[in-house]
């Protein structure tokens, strides 16, 4: 085993608080060296003038390596061998949006983002030293593939009985003056018929018009998106026109939180909490037509001192009411967006560092590579948002008279 005492007099100078900020890095390198000492015994099958049958190679001095985490850059030493090669495991990269920031940062500085915000990037990940540019060309590569392999692989589930559609912007770079321009990204996440949720894909685009939404639908179509029986989504018009025209057949479901932003934009500040209030105890109620009727009382009680949101309540009714044929224990989770909205909160927690993107496949890689990670995340925690036995009860279009000829309008 590796001498795991040689270092104990130096740790220990660093216990007198003379240099601070120092004894957790050289803690953290020093665990980690000891890790790679051990992986290499395991790897030549002997430690250090070990003699035994089992060996299968001999050390050959080291190489110095940087190794960059949470509390700082680490200089550890890589073992050399006379024959053949070794790479810790610790050393490989092990989270995507990690290496595609790396590449993010190199992009930009190629493309002329200033040094400062270069700097800034460099900083946020807790690296001093920088990165090479065939550090940036190997992840790149690496990242793209795995980001596009994510985002082109067929939807193999039956049926996505429920899909959230959203869009959120972020700034980039565009034409060949690289002027900053806002960038609209849109995903989709599906609940497929286990039960689980599934983030499906991914677009960048200028902005959030039919055309643009018809296209990243018809691609999810053609990857496999089938069963649609409810999409849930903002009323913006481009959205729900390429829903009518996409997905037909399916219901529309007015997401009851950006609803709400719209009603109150109706109604004086002063009396807005008391709308907020009324709205909240629409969706209170236990059964579907003590839904119905409470939405009416209050827009009767809004017509005479607030006529335009009265008319705006009376006019959305249906679309946000849609969830109501769906079963009971549904009913929070797809009566708005904010399923996906978390999702979107993250990606706006990933890429804030960046600021402003050299272009649009840095985007799509850097928030691919976000999505991957959440779509993984859920696969390996295993938890279903919905019971299986509770998907198998969503009704057929046309089973019961409010999902019969309903759609975004």
């Amino acid at each position: 085993m590796p001498k795991t005492h040689a270092a104990v007099p130096e740790l220990a100078s660093l216990l007198d608080g003379s240099s601070a900020g120092e004894l957790i890095p050289e803690l953290a390198r020093h665990g980690l060296q000891q890790l790679i000492e051990l992986e290499l015994a395991a790897f030549l099958g002997a430690d250090w003038h070990e003699r035994t049958e089992e060996r299968l190679g001999h050390r050959n001095g080291y190489r110095p390596r940087t190794l960059t985490t949470q509390v700082g850059d680490l200089a550890l030493q890589i073992p050399k061998l006379r024959a053949g090669s070794f790479l810790p495991s610790i050393l490989e990269p092990r989270r995507r949006v990690d290496q595609a920031l790396y590449a993010v940062i190199m992009e930009a500085y190629i493309g002329g983002v200033s040094t400062r915000k270069v700097d800034a990037l460099v900083a946020a990940l807790g690296s001093q030293s920088g990165i090479s540019k065939s550090q940036v060309s190997r992840i790149c590569q690496e990242i793209d593939q795995q980001v596009q392999a994510f985002l082109s692989r067929p939807l193999e589930s039956s049926g996505y009985a429920y899909i959230y559609l959203d869009a959120t912007y972020l700034k980039g770079r565009l034409g060949k003056a690289q002027q900053v321009c806002s960038r609209a990204v849109v995903v989709a996440m599906g609940v497929n018929e286990d039960g689980r949720r599934e983030l499906l894909g991914l677009k960048v685009g200028d902005s959030e018009t039919e055309t643009f939404w018809a296209e990243f639908i018809a691609h999810l179509k053609e990857r496999g998106l089938g069963g649609v029986r409810l999409v849930i989504s903002d009323a913006h018009t481009g959205l729900t026109k390429a829903i009518r025209r996409q997905l037909q057949g399916s219901i529309w479901q007015r997401c009851r939180v950006h609803f709400a932003r719209n009603l109150l934009q109706c109604v004086p500040k002063a009396h807005q909490g008391m709308v907020t209030a009324a709205l909240r105890s629409v969706f209170a109620q236990e059964s579907a037509e003590e839904i119905a009727s409470r939405w009416d009382d209050l827009a009767a009680s809004l017509a005479e001192r607030f006529p335009k949101a009265a008319a705006l309540m009376h006019g959305a009714k249906e679309d946000v009411l849609a969830f109501r044929p769906f079963p009971r224990d549904h009913w929070r989770k797809i009566w708005s967006t904010n399923l996906l909205e978390r999702v979107n909160e993250e990606i706006k927690r990933r890429t804030r560092v960046v600021g402003i993107f050299p272009n649009d496949p840095a985007i799509t890689r850097l928030v691919g590579a976000v999505l991957l990670e959440q779509h993984e995340h859920w696969q390996l925690e295993g938890r279903r948002m919905f019971s299986a036995e509770s998907m198998a009860t969503i009704p057929e279009l046309g089973d019961t008279p409010a999902l019969q000829d309903a759609g975004p309008r």
